[in-house]
């Protein structure tokens, strides 16, 4: 009867072990997923210069208290995106109790004038910011309607992309009326009659080999046969 019990004992002990590994198991999922024991306490806000660690909080909206595994990350994500200035966002979990959200703004290339104030575009022509002031710097775009699908700013952006460190010095602004009516003003009461974007890399070439030469005009629109006066 003795060595009957200790079998039985034997087969159920891996059962036992099982499901006490199971209750345990159990156990931690409610305490991670069920309970506030492993909640959300604190929001850390990385990477703001243009906005403040406080707006991106209120953007964020992280539910406090809410179990840390079960905050949608990418809901966080999305809501922190539709500020303006922020290119992207990347939201993760720092354990026991800290949601960390690391904000990407957008980097400034033009100022565009707007009545008595400047908008401020990103490389990919999308508007983000407006300021009363040009920040020091930074060229400005003329433009009529800044924006990411306007022609226009797309041209703009193309040449500002091309320009040699001698000309991006000098340069004040670039116009676009049209997107094959691209023009430069430099510093001195210069300027650079560009024609379209096509070939800009080697219109700045050309218009850079130029500026030694005496003359307010440089014109670069068919950089073979270019023209000074």
């Amino acid at each position: 009867m003795a060595r009957a019990r200790q079998r039985r004992l034997r087969a159920a002990l891996p059962w036992a072990v099982g499901a006490g590994v199971l209750a345990v198991v159990g156990l931690l999922t409610w305490v991670v997923y069920g309970t506030a024991v492993l909640g959300v306490r604190t929001v850390r806000i990385e990477g703001t210069s243009v906005l403040t660690p406080s707006q991106v909080d209120d953007a964020a909206a992280v539910p406090m208290h809410e179990p840390l595994a079960r905050v949608d990350l990418g809901a966080v994500r999305a809501r922190v995106e539709r500020l303006a200035p922020v290119d992207r966002a990347v939201v993760s979990r720092s354990w026991p109790g800290t949601i960390v959200v690391k904000v990407i703004e957008r980097r400034p290339v033009a100022a565009v004038p707007v009545g008595q104030q400047f908008v401020i575009i990103d490389a990919s022509g999308v508007p983000y910011r407006t300021v009363g002031r040009r920040p020091a710097g930074l060229p400005m775009a003329h433009v009529a309607q800044p924006g990411e699908h306007d022609l226009n700013t797309r041209s703009a952006l193309i040449v500002l992309g091309a320009l040699t460190p001698e000309l991006r010095t000098q340069l004040i602004s670039v116009t676009v009326t049209a997107p094959a009516r691209i023009s430069l003003e430099l510093r001195k009461g210069r300027k650079v009659i560009w024609g379209d974007d096509t070939v800009s890399a080697r219109k700045a070439q050309v218009a850079t080999a130029l500026l030694r030469q005496k003359g307010n005009t440089i014109d670069v629109s068919a950089p073979g046969v270019v023209t000074i006066s």
